[in-house]
Order: C-alpha cells, then structure tokens, then sequence
C-alpha cells in the first residue's frame, strides 16, 4: 500500500535518540509525533517515514521534511507559526523575533504575537517536521534530550 493511503501509528527505535520515534498518521497526513521510550504494541516499524528520520538520524541525510503532508488541528495563530516554521531548512536557525517576522500577520514587537508564537512552539504536535528545535530562544515541544540531540545533529 501506498504511504499516501495510509493511517495507523508507526514506530521505530532509534539508537541515535535512545528511544522510539513515533507517527501518528490518519489520510495519508503525519497528525502527530512522538518520542516515547517504548512502542505501542500494535505499531507498524514499516513506513517510508521511519526511514527517512533514521537516516536523517545517522547523518547520511539532511532532511527538512518540508514535503512530507501533514495535518495540523491547532488554532488559526499557531497555525501560521507552525507553517511559517516548516520553511526553516536542515542546519538553519531563527530566534522567536525572527519567527514572528517571518509569520504573515504578526509582528515581532507585539508582546501577544510573540506569545502566540511561543505557544505554537510550545504545543507544536508535529517536532521534527515542523522543527521547533530549530528556534534558538524559543520552547520546543520535543522531550529535551531529543532537542538537544538533534540541535547537536544539525550543529545547531
């Protein structure tokens, strides 16, 4: 089948991350991502996914995962940030001001943009493929061992 056609959670343990990474996907979108220590008994370890963040894991790519379809269901604001943030590549960096700049509607000197920004990294249910590790001051929804493995990945 597919990838395009499918829906399930699927996990994979990755020795780098010292844990599991795992997807949620439903209609062929990636709707949540996870690290838990231990997969789910009734998730799949094939997905073409799984193998690309493996591979970004060991170095041997330099993925941004910008192509890979995903459903977000966060508020309109966060929204925004989150597919502002899918632009930022492999290896590059902004800080929350940057983010806010770079966000249709929102302006960086707003004390309540910047905190919808901070929100949206903070409950981003999507790490990795909307990378929030690659936000320099702001909070990131990934565990903080993972954050800083891949901050270190990228040379962050």
């Amino acid at each position: 089948m597919d990838d395009a056609d499918t829906a399930g959670i699927y996990a994979r343990e990755i020795d780098y991350l010292e844990r599991y990474v795992q997807f949620g996907v439903a209609s062929g979108r990636v709707i949540s991502v996870s690290f838990p220590e231990t997969a789910p008994e009734d998730a799949s370890d094939t997905y073409d996914l799984l193998d690309r963040f493996e591979r970004y894991c060991e170095g041997i790519s330099e993925e941004d995962f910008a192509d890979v379809e995903v459903g977000l269901t966060v508020p309109t604001g966060e929204r925004k940030v989150l597919e502002t943030l899918r632009q930022v590549g492999y290896g590059e960096q902004v800080s929350v001001a940057q983010l806010a700049n770079m966000t249709p509607t929102l302006d960086p000197d707003d004390e309540q943009d910047v905190i919808t920004v901070r929100e949206a990294l903070a409950e981003n249910p999507l790490p990795v493929l909307v990378p929030d590790h690659r936000v320099r001051d702001g909070p990131s929804a990934l565990p903080p061992q993972v954050e800083q493995q891949l901050r270190s990945l990228e040379d962050l």
